[in-house]
């Protein structure tokens, strides 16, 4: 079990890979309960694939614009947006706007980990779909270059 701390999102772990940058505040061992993260977002790029699972997530846009595709539909999103799923609602968050823009994810851990990555045409049509459903997530992910850590720059959080 881990301790309490306080970490400051500039001395989290930072990866990045096709998606963008994004961090966890988690270091070794991840929060049983609740995983949260922070996402910065190119316009164009999806911070995931389309999916559901079997988990609570809910997603606060911190900075700049979004798209949001839940069970199909399309909907901009703004600074300030709380985007909340309850378990096993399809839904993906994509980068829009001039700029990148910065979500903070909170999701649950408790019960089964379950997900499905769905055909969506909308997700497909931005690039955060697949082609065939599947509830590999290796699958889903196949097409992108696996995560990298890499140090923080200024340039992904504002201030």
């Amino acid at each position: 079990m881990t301790d309490w701390f306080v970490r400051n999102a500039r001395d989290a772990r930072w990866l990045e890979d096709d998606l963008g940058a994004y961090c966890s505040f988690e270091k070794g061992e991840r929060f049983p309960e609740l995983g949260v993260n922070l996402s910065v977002l190119q316009p164009g790029v999806p911070m995931c694939m389309y999916h559901r699972e079997s988990h609570q997530e809910d997603f606060f846009v911190l900075r700049g614009e979004c798209v949001l595709i839940v069970e199909g539909h399309e909907r901009p999103l703004r600074q300030w947006d709380l985007v909340h799923c309850p378990r096993d609602v399809a839904h993906v968050i994509v980068g829009a706007g001039g700029g990148p823009s910065l979500v903070l994810a909170v999701g649950s851990r408790i019960g089964p980990d379950e997900v499905v990555y769905p055909v969506e045409p909308a997700a497909l049509a931005r690039s955060a779909g697949v082609e065939t459903e599947t509830a590999v997530p290796a699958e889903a992910y196949a097409r992108f270059a696996k995560p990298r850590e890499i140090p923080f720059r200024d340039e992904f959080l504002p201030g």
